[in-house]
């Protein structure tokens, strides 16, 4: 089994089934002891910012800033510097423990040795 997770989710309210899904994984990753990296790009980029999580909906599903919370308490979140750009997102925005870096990281963390990367 991978020691570290990277997941990126592109997937937001738009598709909110999938964008879920990247959210759970990556928090019952966490909760299982695994080193998770999740990666908010595309319509997810939103969900750095306070209160947008508590907005999503979905039955039957965690809700999202639970989610958010378990992620952060033992894993990385990080906003896509362009996605960040493109909605005039900046660093004094987001939610504390969010971070905003770009395509280097990002490759560098999904390429690392004992590292899965997932897409959602």
């Amino acid at each position: 089994m991978a020691k570290k997770l990277v997941i990126k989710v592109t997937a937001g309210a738009d598709a909110p089934e999938r964008c879920s899904q990247a959210f759970t994984v990556a928090a019952v990753a966490v909760a299982s002891g695994v080193d998770v990296s999740l990666w908010l790009t595309g319509e997810s980029a939103w969900f750095a910012l306070p209160g947008r999580a508590a907005e999503f909906e979905l039955p039957h599903a965690a809700p999202l800033p639970d989610l958010i919370d378990s992620i952060l308490a033992g894993g990385r979140l990080t906003l896509c510097t362009q996605c960040a750009a493109r909605r005039e997102i900046t660093e004094k925005d987001v939610i504390e423990g969010v971070r905003i870096a770009g395509a280097q990281v990002f490759v560098q963390e999904a390429l690392a040795d004992d590292t899965q990367a997932l897409v959602y």
